[in-house]
């Protein structure tokens, strides 16, 4: 089945398809065959995996799981586990994995650095690789088969919502990546979650913390139609599995780049070395390194330590009052008349009965998709500040001053006329609508002004080499997105979620 993009997607999260009739009848005859036959013996070679993953730690105490497997565990193990991982790929249509380059030794690079990520069939580069270790999240220890596979690679886990669990996961990391031959090469997707493949996402710093040598390892699938990536909105996992296992075969091509031996600078600075090795990439793969990452669910790129998402709900919001048949001066009233009702001191969480009333909604529906447009909570409820704020700065419908004002005076908790860092993580938050955790950097860059007042806060945000962007660049110039995320957030397991589907995953 031949798909097509719709033009450029809006920026690399977005995996969009469009088949013509033909295209269509063809993906569906040829699935209708190669679709059960392929899982069938996909499903065949992962359960042949699990006893041989299982015994490859069996009898070993807690001590000796801890240090990589020696003796026969490893060779021979270790074979039979690559044939039957290659064997599984290849009953899925990946029938060649075209190598460039020359993988480097464990002592020359220890970390291999894999982008671009488009999604779960990329694990496939374990095959060309010889199956290096990984870094995966916890909950997927618990998967059938899947945790067996993870036990046998004796993978670093990591809990992302345990601060804990990541301070060990690092620990981890660099104590395998500086063990001087001691443990196998560890294979990381620095990108953090999946693409469309047009452009890279900023780096994570995780693979360059050690300061040790990487080999970036390129991943590209270059035939046509493109149906691996499985990204945050569009194609969704079933989509993509049945789309790939309805051709003949898949392309794939797995490229080994010199090794990246860090400077002084890079060693000492993990972003440095990141963002370095990340435009590297890029280069090579001719697309744009960008500063765009996935922040909790919302898709953002980040301007100093803030986090701009990359479809604001605010935006998201905006166009569905107008599709509902509110004008722009009517929804100027609306917003107006919810600051007002914050001013006066109401209650500024509504839910989502409320806000249709105040909306003027003829629709409980609408109401609930903008709460569920700011809120990670699914409980139809919204702060009514972020969703006035936020609208009011995409839509110019007030000054900065305007905004700032409102702003200050409803997140300077104590009332004594200054901001703390919580205050202006709050307001900030409101002001793009997705919470700001990371506030400090602007914060520290408010205080360098004198106290954190509201007129410090105007002249940070109006003169300010990288905040006054906020403005100048970022609110004023968003741009208008359709559709909701696929079912890689939401547990969906439809083959294609447009838009209107129910909304909300990272690696």
């Amino acid at each position: 089945m031949i798909l097509k993009d719709k033009g450029q997607t809006p920026h690399p999260f977005v995996h969009e398809v469009d088949l013509t009739a033909a295209q269509w009848i063809q993906g569906l005859i040829l699935g209708v065959v190669l679709f059960p036959v392929r899982i069938t013996l996909a499903a065949l070679f992962f359960l042949l995996m699990w006893p041989i993953a299982r015994l490859r730690l069996a009898g070993l105490s807690e001590a000796e799981r801890a240090e990589p497997v020696q003796g026969w565990r490893r060779w021979l193990l270790h074979h039979i586990m690559l044939f039957l991982s290659r064997a599984a790929f290849f009953s899925l249509g990946f029938l060649w994995i075209k190598v460039r380059g020359r993988q480097a030794g464990l002592r020359e690079a220890p970390v291999l650095a894999v982008a671009p990520h488009s999604g779960f069939l990329d694990m496939l580069v374990l095959c060309a690789t010889g199956l290096p270790t990984v870094v995966s999240r916890s909950e997927n220890s618990k998967l059938p088969v899947v945790g067996a596979l993870l036990e046998f690679n004796q993978a670093v886990l990591v809990n992302r919502k345990d601060p804990e669990s990541r301070k060990k996961c690092v620990s981890q990391i660099r104590e395998r990546v500086t063990s001087d031959g001691h443990w196998p090469q560890m294979l990381m997707f620095p990108e953090g979650t999946t693409t469309n493949g047009q452009a890279l996402l900023k780096f994570k710093p995780g693979a360059f913390l050690a300061g040790v040598a990487v080999q970036p390892v390129l991943l590209r699938y270059p035939g046509e139609p493109d149906t691996v990536r499985w990204t945050w909105k569009g194609l969704s996992w079933l989509g993509a599995l049945w789309h790939t296992t309805s051709q003949i075969y898949t392309s794939v091509t797995v490229e080994f780049l010199p090794v990246y031996t860090p400077s002084q600078e890079e060693k000492e600075n993990p972003d440095v070395y990141a963002e370095n090795v990340q435009k590297l990439m890029a280069k090579a793969l001719g697309v744009p390194a960008t500063d765009y990452v996935m922040d909790g669910r919302f898709p953002v790129k980040k301007l100093g330590n803030l986090s701009l998402p990359l479809e604001p709900p605010a935006q998201a919001t905006l166009e569905l009052l107008l599709k509902h048949g509110l004008t722009n001066a009517r929804v100027e009233t609306v917003m107006n008349d919810m600051i007002d009702s914050c001013h006066s001191g109401q209650s500024a969480m509504v839910t989502a009965d409320h806000l249709t009333s105040i909306l003027g909604l003829k629709d409980r529906k609408t109401a609930v998709k903008i709460c569920s447009l700011y809120s990670k909570v699914r409980d139809d409820t919204v702060d009514m500040r972020q969703v006035c704020l936020s609208v009011s700065a995409v839509s110019g419908f007030r000054s900065l001053q305007s905004l700032t004002h409102t702003g200050f005076t409803w997140f300077d908790t104590d009332q004594d006329g200054f901001l703390s860092a919580g205050d202006l993580s709050g307001l900030m938050g409101a002001l793009v609508g997705i919470p700001q955790y990371a506030i400090e950097e602007m914060f520290s860059a408010l205080t360098t002004r004198g106290r954190p007042t509201e007129a410090s806060l105007q002249d940070l945000l109006m003169t300010h080499p990288v905040y006054r962007k906020v403005f100048t660049e970022y609110l004023r110039s968003t741009g208008h997105h359709n559709g909701t995320p696929n079912g890689k957030a939401n547990g969906n397991d439809g083959l294609y979620n447009g838009y209107g589907s129910t909304n909300r995953k990272s690696d």
